[in-house]
């Protein structure tokens, strides 16, 4: 015979919500965030109906920390354990349990699982109460990283951007926590499958990753795809900007998606400027020999400008920027303008502030790798990112750059998704002759491809106007 407890449930209820975590403001007590009613609800339908209801709450990613007041979450396990472990659930032997583990009396006794039976007689607003309760454990959440955020800033931290940096991480991770990512059907997913395949026999090359513009690159990536990271790494003066700019007109004035670049090494300024007179494809240095521009160079110069200015390209020129500066920037544009692309220029010029970084240029290069890396997963977008070679083709006959030429090679050949190295022949030309004939001649070495082929990709590049075409040059010089 089961003894009966001496603790009322009004009495053991207050008691719990003593226990639970209170918030003190002007002296105060403010009881968190709660809803014990849809609480009481959801164990009693997972109660009355163990395998429908058990089952959805693991779907929906509930755990007992989304109970406010400690006898649910005892009873939540309880009943998780129950089901795990193929147990009747059944009023007698969840007692019994509770006297075993010594927890009778912390749930508040029998009388409080007998009242959890008949507490919802309609289990059809399952879900609705369940995401009563979710919520309020967000809201307790919110203000519990609000309170860490707080004690953080008054420790007076010597390194505020890494707190900065934490307390957005964790408001972010409040948001996935409360996202549930729901299996489907094989029927979907096959019916997924079939779809992306039919577009690709039909060439409808939009359901592939982004296009760059570059028939051959595109062809062997199959676009850029969100969540990867392309690294394209060239010695000085190769043009590694203007491939960059090129792929990113493309997207974001072409395709119209919104794109983020942040350029360590070129003011916002130089960079339009580029980008409007490389679109409109005027040669700019014709002003400094006294050439003056025709009508027809005016029309595709305001053109140009128009495009450019109506698109939702956004730039941040900040020298050295930290990769905890870059990463709360993208997060917030990605928020406000959902952007589906960014761009660096370049890696080696960003910055880590942590103390493993301090010591080791290596280790600070494999921060700042690992977290672009990172984000592009975070946002779900493709980000792509320059980089500097070493002076390893300097010392190779024709300065064939490979991907050992890295610096700091080891994470970002382990972190890119792709890798290009971009290489223009006539830079190492011999002489003037040799010179000519290569003037013009690129190829972007494809040596890492994920998820797809390796590979030269052909290339023009037209110098007056910084800017990569697709396939190799005619017989006469681009741009002459």
């Amino acid at each position: 015979m089961i003894a009966k407890d001496p603790t009322s449930n009004a009495e053991f209820g207050k008691l719990a919500l003593q226990q639970s975590q209170d918030v003190k403001t002007d002296d105060v007590m403010r009881a968190m965030p709660h809803a014990l009613g849809p609480e009481k609800s959801i164990l009693s339908s997972m109660l009355q109906n163990p395998a429908e209801y058990i089952s959805t709450a693991i779907e929906e990613k509930l755990t007992r920390s989304h109970f406010y007041l400690p006898a649910h979450a005892i009873i939540f396990d309880l009943l998780l354990e129950f089901f795990e472990q193929s147990i009747e659930v059944e009023l007698v032997s969840l007692v019994q349990k509770l006297i075993d583990k010594g927890m009778l009396e912390s749930v508040g006794g029998p009388a409080a699982l007998t009242e959890l039976y008949s507490y919802a007689p309609n289990s059809g607003h399952f879900l609705t109460h369940l995401n009563f309760v979710k919520d309020k454990f967000t809201l307790r959440s919110i203000i519990g990283s609000c309170n860490e955020a707080i004690a953080g800033a008054y420790d007076n931290p010597e390194n505020v951007p890494q707190l900065l940096d934490s307390v957005e991480t964790a408001v972010l991770a409040i948001r996935e926590n409360s996202e549930v990512n729901r299996a489907v059907t094989i029927h979907s997913a096959v019916k997924d499958v079939m779809e992306h395949f039919a577009a690709l026999v039909n060439d409808e090359k939009k359901s592939q990753g982004y296009m760059t513009g570059y028939e051959v690159l595109d062809r062997m990536s199959g676009g850029l795809k969100p969540g990867e990271m392309f690294i394209i790494a060239a010695r000085p003066s190769m043009g590694k900007t203007s491939f960059m700019m090129n792929i990113v007109e493309h997207i974001c004035i072409d395709q119209q998606r919104p794109a983020m670049v942040f350029s360590c090494e070129m003011t916002t300024f130089q960079i339009v400027q580029r980008l409007i007179f490389s679109r409109a494809r005027y040669k700019f240095s014709d002003l400094s020999k006294g050439l003056k521009p025709q009508k027809k160079d005016l029309l595709s110069i305001r053109r140009a400008s128009e495009e450019i200015s109506q698109s939702k390209l956004f730039i941040d020129d900040t020298a050295s920027i930290t990769i905890n500066d870059l990463r709360a920037k993208a997060r917030r544009k990605k928020r406000d303008a959902d952007i589906q692309l960014i761009a660096i220029d370049y890696l080696q010029l960003m910055r880590s502030l942590s103390k493993q970084a301090a010591n080791s240029r290596e280790r600070e290069i494999a921060e700042i790798s690992s977290g672009l890396k990172a984000l592009a997963k975070e946002l779900n977008i493709p980000i792509i990112v320059l980089a500097q070679l070493n002076r390893g083709p300097e010392g190779r006959s024709g300065g064939t750059p490979r991907m050992s030429d890295l610096r700091e090679s080891g994470s970002i050949e382990q972190d890119a998704d792709m890798v290009g190295l971009l290489y223009r022949s006539a830079y190492y030309a011999e002489n003037q002759e040799e010179r000519q004939e290569e003037e013009g001649k690129a190829e972007l070495l494809l040596s890492k491809n994920r998820n797809g082929e390796t590979g030269s990709v052909p290339l023009t590049f037209i110098a007056p106007l910084m800017r990569f075409e697709t396939g190799a040059p005619a017989q006469e010089p681009a741009g002459s």
